[in-house]
């Protein structure tokens, strides 16, 4: 039984409240089992400084607070990193937590470890807001400005968030999900992208655990009951493979590996099946010396075993982005139970286990810090990013972009260039996506393509081994928008997005102008008013965008209503001019308003200016819901009906019903959900068909306790479904909840809410 890896490998992983004098000599043992240099001086002074400045603090666990920047270098150990960023691991929580300053370490340790601590510093105070755009994505952006200028302080961050998993029983519930989500959204896909499976892999398990507690619950328990049917089944197969590997005469290591908890819940998810119909939740690996000994295996191992067709990968000749190598087969056991072997060299395994922590380089006449060109490679998508990030203004593109980009759990295919390079692309992926993958002025110029020397038409399905040909024409007129329906790389879409953008952006700024001063004229605002520097700047941080032109040519090519842009403004102003008024008109207001509240039974109560004692009904062709900007509209013997701002109803009325829109707004119990009612809210959900989706979307609404009133589906020929779902609940806050956790379903590209028609 000793071959079989059944502890789940948590490296790093010290226990709990131990004393921070062991922790450091444990600490001291693992840096002098790697490190060329036998001078701790610089760990050891930045132990003294760290325990001297947290002196008096304490974690919510009750431990000294010293054990935490501990627990965080012995992770930074066990990935063998370099001593300027095991000291900065001991010191990052001190300029934030503690009187030090960055020059104060600059003084003591030098520039390199306090950019490293400082570069920590600025990701800790970043607020992840879930679902709120303009948060999430400029934090997005400033983590990975901080990973472009040294990688080493994202590995820290990492090492940071791992241990605040391990200790996150420690949280209230609420602050458990909020880091679980933020965690399995961002930290994990990085530690993933970096290569570091290790990290990765404990981050998504502990993500499991606080986000899904019953799942996980329910998985370690019926694991735990047919563990020793398992271990025997494994162990079988372990010992007949090292046995035709000595009888072959390579030098090899098998062992066998449980597979983590969220691989396995992903499988349960995707596939649609239940634990006892997942056969490989071990998977038996084989160590060997060298490339030609993995090949050498392989063909033994299918000569033992009956090899499932289409279920081989080569990822030795064919690496990930990340640069992860390994054979993978899966094979018909003798029994007829399915299983999978990988197949690598010891050095492919480090690599797979610590990624870009696995070769760091250290250069102590330079100070450190240098990857090689291989490491470089796995920086490509991390400069990609950093070039989407110049290009667009806009963070809700950026963020669907980044959402592409990082989504870990799509399949690849490979495919080569007609000198023999290869391009690694998402599944279902097309020339168009293979064109923009080499170049974007060859996406641009594209205007065919050949596989494998035939033309194809450019939504045809690229497949593994084609060698595809872009055929191209200085007289292309450019992309089409029908490319975006076919498209499946984040990279394609976001270069035909810009190109359109730049194209036509001059002519969308001046419709969008027109637009507002059209919207300002019918209803009798002063723009000049409203454009202070000040509110622009405010606008555009809700919306996202980094220029007020950007915002014009939003409302341009339609991705904004003017009135949402004029009504923000407009409250902007209005909560900086407030007039002051006497104690009398104050309780008339008062008065005045308390009469204008109108509650229709089950509809809540909606505040009407300057109107009382009406009937007021809620549009059903955009839905409003409490937090929603919203108008009213004077109907002709029906009262007022409540629209949103940007119902597409209200914003393409005529010059002459625009006179019939009032102001409206709902009243604060409404919107803090504290009347207990609840509002029909429509979404529109946009995703790659699949088996299962509708499941996975409706168990999300019943395990919040939410009824579904409607529900509709349809799937485009290019495999887009669009699935409309219509449900009663209280709020804006609980729909962007419910909407996050949609946008984490497998598949999904885009939420929508309806906006009339």
């Amino acid at each position: 039984m000793s071959q079989i890896l059944l502890d789940r490998g948590h490296f790093g992983d010290v226990g709990e409240f131990l004393e921070p004098a062991q922790l450091y000599d444990e600490l001291v043992t693992k840096v002098r089992k790697y490190h060329p240099s036998d001078d701790i001086s610089m760990i050891e002074k930045a132990y003294e400084t760290a325990r001297s400045a947290h002196e008096g603090q304490k974690r919510r666990s009750g431990e000294p607070y010293i054990i935490h920047p501990l627990c965080v270098a012995v992770i930074l150990a066990d990935l063998e990193m370099d001593k300027e960023t095991i000291a900065a691991g001991l010191l990052h929580d001190v300029i934030e937590d503690t009187v030090m300053t960055e020059e104060d370490i600059a003084g003591i340790f030098g520039e390199d470890v306090a950019a490293l601590v400082d570069g920590v510093t600025k990701l800790s105070k970043l607020e992840y807001q879930g679902d709120k755009l303009e948060f999430q994505a400029d934090n997005l952006r400033k983590m990975f400005l901080a990973m472009a200028k040294d990688i080493r302080v994202i590995v820290i961050k990492l090492a940071d968030r791992l241990h605040n998993m391990r200790t996150l029983q420690y949280q209230n519930e609420e602050k458990q999900r909020e880091i679980a989500t933020e965690t399995i959204d961002i930290y994990a896909p990085i530690a993933q992208r970096l290569g570091i499976s290790r990290i990765k892999v404990e981050l998504d398990d502990l993500s499991l655990k606080y986000l899904e507690p019953e799942v996980y619950k329910e998985l370690t328990r019926d694991i735990a009951q047919k563990r020793s049917e398992r271990e025997a089944f494994v162990e079988q197969i372990v010992v007949e493979v090292r046995k035709h590997m000595e009888d072959a005469g390579i030098s090899a290591r098998v062992d066998g590996r449980v597979k983590h908890f969220f691989s396995i819940y992903k499988k349960m998810i995707n596939q649609g099946k239940t634990l006892d119909q997942i056969y490989d939740l071990f998977a038996v690996r084989i160590y060997v010396d060298t490339v030609k000994d993995c090949y050498a295996a392989l063909g033994i191992i299918h000569e033992m075993y009956k090899p499932i067709p289409g279920r081989f990968k080569d990822y030795i000749a064919m690496p990930k982005e990340n640069m992860y190598q390994s054979l993978h087969t899966s094979l018909i056991g003798h029994s007829g139970i399915p299983f999978e072997i990988q197949i690598r060299t010891y050095e492919m395994h480090k690599t797979a286990e610590y990624g870009i922590a696995a070769h760091w380089k250290y250069k102590e006449a330079s100070g450190g810090g240098t990857v090689d060109t291989q490491e470089e490679e796995k920086l490509a998508w991390l400069r990609q990013i950093l070039e989407w990030q110049r290009d667009m203004s806009d963070n809700r593109e950026f963020l669907q972009s980044l959402k592409g980009d990082l989504n870990l759990f799509s399949d690849q295919v490979y495919c080569f260039t007609p000198t023999g390079d290869v391009k690694t692309l998402p599944s279902g992926s097309t020339p168009v996506d293979f064109a923009y993958a080499i170049h974007s002025a060859v996406g641009n110029k594209m205007i065919g393509a050949r596989v494998n020397g035939k033309l194809v038409p450019i939504d045809y399905e690229i497949q593994n081994g084609d060698r595809i040909e872009v055929l191209t024409s200085q007289n292309s007129k450019g992309p089409s928008r029908d490319w975006l329906n076919i498209v499946k790389s984040a990279q394609a879409r976001s270069k035909i997005n810009q190109w359109f953008k730049h194209e036509n952006k001059d002519n969308n700024i001046a419709r969008g102008k027109d637009a507002i001063a059209a919207y300002c004229k019918s209803h009798g605002i002063t723009m000049s008013d409203l454009t202070k520097p000040e509110y622009m700047d405010e606008v555009m941080a809700k919306y996202g965008f980094r220029e007020w032109d950007a915002v014009y040519a939003a409302i341009g090519h339609g991705g904004l209503k003017e009135g949402q842009i004029v009504n923000k403004l407009e409250e902007i102003y209005n909560r900086d001019h407030k007039k002051s008024l006497t104690d009398e008109e104050v309780l008339s207001e008062l008065d005045e308003q308390s009469r204008h509240t109108i509650r229709r039974g089950r509809n809540g109560g909606i505040v009407v200016r300057g109107v009382h004692d009406v009937s007021v009904r809620f549009s059903k062709c955009c839905s409003p819901l409490p937090g929603d900007e919203i108008v009213g509209f004077v109907t002709r013997g029906r009262g007022i009906s409540i629209h949103r701002t940007d119902c597409a109803n209200i914003l393409d009325l005529s010059e002459s019903d625009r006179s019939r829109l009032i102001e409206a707004e709902w009243d604060k119990e409404s919107v803090d959900g504290a009347d207990g009612e609840t509002y029909l809210a429509e979404i529109n959900i946009y995703a790659n068909n699949r088996s299962g989706l509708l499941v996975d979307l409706s168990k999300i609404l019943t395990e919040a306790g939410i009824d579904i009133s409607s529900v509709y589906s349809k799937t485009s020929k290019q495999g887009v479904a669009t699935v409309s779902l219509g449900f009663e609940i209280h709020n804006t806050e609980e729909l962007e909840r419910i909407t996050a956790k949609m946008r984490r379903v497998e598949s999904v590209l885009d939420i929508e809410r309806t906006t009339g028609s």
